[in-house]
């Protein structure tokens, strides 16, 4: 069997990366039928900008909204942009320059507002089980649910006894697993500094292992025709995707 749908995360480093970025992945992972895009503060192109550049090449993307960048009565980003049907909303980081305005909202009032003022999106929520506690995890996988989300977005996860773990936990739900690549030694202090990710003991940092890891977690999720976001970071696209397309097919 096949999954149910497939993402590929990409940087909206510039107009023009992004315009590289989604020809490669049509060339060289044609599986992918999403793309979604984070909404990073270093970069001046925000994620619901970069989905309106995408979507006439690419029609399905999702962008991230950052909850605590959204003023009170201000437009919701996205709202009205023709063709959009689906974002996901995470809470955010605080930004590196503190001369930018952020607000005490929840992810699920954000949810909530999105629910009420744009109820033709389809509106996703993040899972993260290396953040806290599981249970306190899974209480605001029912809040989030409560306040309107149709499915989560996880952190990536490293650990197959862990990913399966979870997928009991969140059974039943509409979920997009994530996969990223860990190669080398920085790229593993990263995800452990900044993200608090515990790796297996036997987590090996090469190319090779994390496509292994990868294909497992997908021909698995292939089973029951579950679906998943690829996030290569500090890769290229050409040499990690292309991998991955017999474990998709």
């Amino acid at each position: 069997m096949s999954l149910n749908r497939l993402c590929v995360e990409l940087i909206p480093r510039s107009a023009d990366s992004l315009e590289q970025d989604v020809k490669t992945v049509k060339t060289v992972f044609p599986a992918a039928d999403t793309l979604n895009v984070p909404d990073l503060m270093r970069f001046p192109l925000r994620s619901w900008d970069a989905a309106a550049l995408l979507r006439p090449v690419f029609p399905r993307v999702i962008p991230h909204i950052r909850a605590i960048d959204i003023a009170p009565h201000a437009p919701l980003p996205g709202a009205e942009q023709d063709g959009l049907e689906e974002i996901l909303v995470v809470h955010g980081d605080p930004p590196a320059d503190l001369s930018m305005r952020t607000y005490p909202n929840s992810t699920e009032s954000i949810i909530r507002r999105y629910r009420k003022e744009a109820p033709h999106l389809n509106v996703y929520a993040a899972f993260d089980p290396y953040r806290r506690a599981p249970w306190k995890e899974l209480e605001d996988v029912a809040r989030k649910k409560e306040a309107g989300a149709c499915g989560f977005f996880t952190q990536p996860v490293f650990d197959y006894k862990l990913f399966d773990l979870c997928r009991e936990w969140l059974q039943g739900e509409n979920v997009f697993w994530g996969l990223s690549p860990v190669i080398g030694p920085r790229s593993r202090s990263y995800w452990e500094t900044t993200n608090h990710i515990v790796f297996p003991k036997d987590f090996s940092t090469t190319l090779e292992s994390n496509i292994a890891f990868a294909q497992t977690v997908l021909r698995e999720l292939g089973q029951d025709k579950g679906s998943a976001y690829l996030m290569p970071v500090r890769v290229k696209l050409e040499h990690y995707l292309p991998a991955l397309l017999d474990a998709v097919a």
